[in-house]
């Protein structure tokens, strides 16, 4: 019985462990989509990658008449988050051990976003960070593919309000909770600490955009090559 009970033990300290794990990786993730939308917003014609509620809004302004971002521009955002979200959905749909805290296939989508950033990279220094009107569809549609394949893996975790790439439900859910106290502590600091994260993000992603656009993809790409490094060393599963 002693043998069971310590065993048991065991596995509650693990899983506390790879939940805050898990929370600390979702911050960086959030971190890197605040540097991507500064990038994207400040470098490819205020166009977002990530908060697709703008785009569509912005749509809505061309429609009306109003001036905004380019349509072309809008379209090709909107239409690779949704392609991305797609791809991602179909990764993470296969497979998956509901039991993991981080499934191995939500870390192959990354994978697979984590590739998309890097052809970001690879085009945004070929051009100089400084995109004609074709490369910057394509530096739009490549950043914005990431990051709906991020959000479609990110929402397969079910962690309440939390998708990385938006930050509405996170803020409505902790502002709601002062309604009634209900979340724990832990789940408030990990809403809190997403909020912070998105705004941290965009403001390093600003400074760098002023300071030293041509370099500023790699800090996105860096963050998320590193929660991906962060996943094979601490919590995927072994043997």
């Amino acid at each position: 019985m002693a043998t069971v009970e310590k065993a048991l033990g065991r596995r509650k300290v693990a899983r506390v462990e790879a939940v805050s794990v898990r929370d600390l990786l979702l911050a960086a993730l959030t971190l890197s989509t605040g540097c991507v939308d500064a990038i994207s917003w400040l470098g490819l014609g205020k166009v977002f990658s990530a908060f697709m509620t703008g785009n569509f809004v912005f749509l809505g302004f061309r429609i009306g008449g109003a001036a905004g971002p380019s349509v072309q521009r809008v379209v090709a955002a909107t239409a690779a988050f949704g392609i991305g979200a797609a791809v991602g959905a179909r990764i993470v749909r296969r497979l998956r051990d509901p039991e993991s805290i981080w499934p191995r296939n939500v870390a192959l989508a990354l994978g697979v976003a984590l590739a998309c950033e890097a052809a970001f990279l690879v085009l945004w220094l070929a051009v100089d960070a400084q995109p004609s009107s074709v490369s910057g569809d394509v530096l739009i549609a490549l950043s914005a593919l990431a990051m709906g394949i991020q959000t479609a893996a990110i929402f397969s975790l079910g962690v309440r309000a939390d998708f990385t790439t938006a930050a509405t439900a996170t803020f409505m859910v902790l502002m709601g909770d002062l309604a009634g106290w209900k979340q724990t502590r832990g789940e408030r600091a990990r809403l809190t600490t997403t909020l912070v994260a998105l705004v941290a993000g965009a403001v390093v992603g600003t400074v760098l955009m002023l300071h030293a656009p041509r370099w500023a993809p790699a800090l996105p790409f860096a963050l998320v090559a590193a929660v991906l490094g962060t996943y094979a060393s601490r919590m995927a599963p072994r043997g």
